[in-house]
């Protein structure tokens, strides 16, 4: 979504069949486009009888989407950053009212928060205490010995300069247990424990982290010392890193813990305040989170785990434009969410949405060994700030100017320029018709900032200037994307760009020349996507367990320890899901191998046989591994050893999928239906075109218009260039892609 904030006092709209007629920017009022406000598509639904509500917070608005029995509709209202349950209540207030139903009907609430992520960001988590195995004090601090930045001469080490548990909060304890079978070679000293405990309590520390070497093999002692930890302070928060990531590698496993309580009380207490809030406003509905791995799960399994939610924002857009590419009948498409703040991309192929290797899962520089979504994230988006550097050298971004000042335009002031300035100055953002006028913004004060702080420093005209903001940011983000696809081996020839987010349709077909995409793909509600993304979604829990067996020679007892390990995860995920009230037969129940060669550093998933694992069936593992390996990296050993080292059980319930209706068929009649009036706008060429504006919510299926053009809706504006073309497709996104390519 682009830096713009919106009344909290929206519509819905319906499929409108009347002709508009022409109006000039004077003449044209917010009510002209009622039919399009927040681009929310009124329908039948069949019969549906539960309502649902998904809700995304951004860095400057919170958007909503609420299917019900009287239709779909979309909201959005500012984020109150100070406490964003505040912003979640009011736009939940605001969507029931504007479906015309009560909080109280509502059944189901899915939330996607950055609450855990701007902690790691902004590094105010809580202070944190751990303890340790003596002797390995400082394997937070040593790391892996790695450098950030090989060819850097400049940089810092996150893990040392921003730690999660400052070196004085890390005390030993007299403890160990041995490979490879977890036996107790010293018994836990329980009085160095409740004399640790008791000097974190006289730091006000509340926060503990527990992590012990080889605990993912035998994991008594952590559980002891969190009995000890808790009989002297019973209100602590306490982390197990055997219960959060309970595999090998002590660095990744420590680092995981104690990023789950460093994040954890905050995170906890915007959850169960979130839920309460809720309940004080009258919705009685289940709450739920959507995680880093695109599942949803319970507020207290979130605030127990927090660590799980991380990317929970981000996760949400990936899931939201992986359907709309099925919706657009495209399987491989390249997700660019462009909000005020950041850009989030994430590459979608044949449909399927990948999954981090755990070796790439970094938060704010510290590994995190848990299920995320494949992403990047850059400090790219409509509030990012122009500036030139002491160098002399032109900049945008990562920095942002947010809502509050915002971009110059606001009013609110900020003076200094940002994208969505320089967006206004190009004729490309229309003052007047910003969230359909609800926001009003003043184009003389971008004028003003892009002059003073780029033009007249670099000798440029102020509309040069402003293009060349465009340009930077586009070619950030055109580098980042290559990261998430040339970098790894895929095409981005034989995908399509999908861009969202309020800010993202319009750097859409730049993205795609810049990677040479096929085409562009819009959805029907770019700026609420990612809210879609969450009633997209099912329910879902993880389990792991740590089994160490080299497959090729595994014998009958190793093969009986891999299925033990299996039956006891299966048991684990169901319990979860039995508490959340989900029925046996809509239960479905996947287990993976985690392998790797023998001797290298981290794992890849591979397909588990069905039933038992035998010495018959176990070649399904080391196929799916090493065809695995072939598609990862180009290649594999057929002939080397395959070690397992981790089973992880995934447990799903689905859940009914949003349905958006389609659009109407187009009639033959001419798309002036939908033409507002015409503006000069300037395109990247260079060339300042009159351009007509079209309604894009008067756009019937099949409908062509050809650029330039620009589409207008109320979460969002698709800028359509000279020489292409936009087709409204069945449920009213669009495809945008050069004049003359099929």
């Amino acid at each position: 979504m682009t830096s713009t904030r919106s009344s909290p006092t929206s519509t819905a709209w319906t499929n409108v069949s009347s002709i508009s007629t022409r109006s000039t920017p004077p003449a044209l009022r917010p009510s002209d486009l009622a039919g399009a406000s927040l681009g929310a598509r009124l329908h039948r639904s069949g019969g549906m009888n539960m309502a649902r509500i998904g809700v995304d917070v951004g860095g400057t608005n919170t958007d909503l989407v609420l299917e019900c029995a009287g239709g779909v509709f979309y909201h959005k209202v500012p984020t109150t950053l100070k406490n964003q349950s505040i912003g979640v209540v009011e736009g939940v207030r605001g969507i029931c009212s504007l479906a015309g139903i009560e909080p109280s009907e509502v059944d189901v609430i899915v939330h996607g928060t950055t609450t855990a992520t701007n902690i790691t960001i902004e590094h105010n988590g809580s202070e944190t205490g751990m303890l340790t195995t003596r002797g390995f004090r400082d394997i937070l601090h040593i790391g892996r010995h790695k450098r950030p930045y090989n060819f850097s001469l400049h940089f810092i080490v996150p893990w040392q300069s921003q730690p999660l548990v400052k070196r004085r909060n890390r005390i030993a304890i007299s403890e160990r247990i041995l490979p490879p079978r977890g036996d107790i070679e010293t018994a836990l000293d329980e009085n160095e424990v409740r004399e640790a405990t008791r000097l974190f309590k006289k730091r006000g520390i509340n926060s503990l982290v527990i992590g012990f070497m080889f605990s993912f093999l035998n994991d008594a002692h952590e559980r002891r010392a969190r009995d000890i930890v808790l009989q002297e302070m019973p209100d602590a928060y306490v982390t197990l890193s055997s219960e959060v990531a309970n595999v090998m590698r002590e660095y990744e496993r420590f680092s995981t813990a104690a990023m789950n309580s460093y994040v954890g009380p905050k995170t906890a207490f915007y959850l169960r305040d979130l839920e309460s809030k809720l309940r004080e406003a009258g919705v009685s509905s289940k709450l739920r989170i959507m995680q880093s791995n695109g599942g949803v799960s319970t507020v207290e399994a979130c605030a127990t785990r927090p660590v799980r939610i991380l990317m929970s924002g981000p996760a949400g857009g990936v899931i939201g434009g992986a359907s709309e590419g099925e919706m657009a009948g495209v399987r491989n498409i390249i997700t660019v969410d462009i909000g005020g703040t950041s850009a989030d991309i994430s590459t979608i192929p044949d449909g399927r949405v990948k999954i981090m290797n755990p070796r790439d899962t970094y938060v704010s520089g510290h590994p995190v060994l848990t299920p995320m979504i494949d992403l990047v994230t850059i400090g790219a988006g409509g509030g990012s700030v122009a500036y030139i550097d002491e160098a002399g050298a032109f900049n945008v971004g990562p920095r942002s100017a947010g809502s509050e000042p915002g971009p110059a335009c606001y009013g609110r002031g900020g003076t200094e320029p940002t994208v969505t300035d320089a967006q206004i100055v190009l004729g490309r953002l229309d003052p007047d018709l910003v969230l359909g006028g609800d926001l009003k913004l003043d184009p003389a004060l971008s004028r003003a900032a892009i002059e003073e702080k780029i033009a007249k420093p670099l000798g440029l005209s102020v509309t040069d200037a402003a293009l060349g903001i465009i340009k930077i940011i586009n070619n950030n983000m055109a580098l980042a994307i290559r990261s998430n696809s040339v970098a790894r081996g895929i095409d981005p020839r034989q995908f399509s760009i999908l861009p969202f987010g309020g800010a993202g349709p319009l750097h859409g077909v730049a993205l795609a020349v810049a990677i040479s995409a096929r085409d562009v793909i819009v959805p029907v509600a770019p700026g609420i996507t990612a809210a879609v993304g969450l009633l997209k979604t099912d329910l879902q829990y993880e389990q792991t367990e740590a089994v160490i067996v080299e497959l090729n020679a595994a014998d009958e007892a190793q093969l009986e320890r891999i299925n033990r390990a299996a039956a006891s995860l299966r048991e684990r995920v169901v319990a979860d899901l039995d508490a959340d009230g989900i029925a046996r037969d809509q239960q479905k129940i996947e287990i993976v191998a985690e392998c790797r060669y023998h001797g290298q550093g981290f794992e890849l998933r591979a397909k588990m046989p069905k039933g038992s694992v035998t010495q018959t069936n176990k070649a399904v593992i080391i196929t799916s591994f090493h065809d695995q390996h072939q598609l990862d990296y180009g290649y594999s050993y057929r002939e080397q050893e395959v070690e397992l080292i981790t089973l992880r059980a995934i447990g799903r319930a689905a859940v009914k999928r949003i349905v958006i209706p389609k659009v109407r068929a187009t009639d033959g009649s001419s798309i002036d239906r939908a033409l507002m009036f015409v503006r000069a706008t300037t395109f990247d060429d260079g060339r300042t075109l009159e351009t007509p504006r079209y309604d894009r919510t008067k756009l019937y299926a099949g409908d062509k218009v050809s650029g330039p053009a620009i589409l207008v809706q109320h979460d969002s504006t698709t800028l359509v260039p000279p020489g292409y073309v936009a087709e409204t497709l069945e449920y009213g996104n669009t495809r945008v892609h050069r004049a003359g390519v099929a």
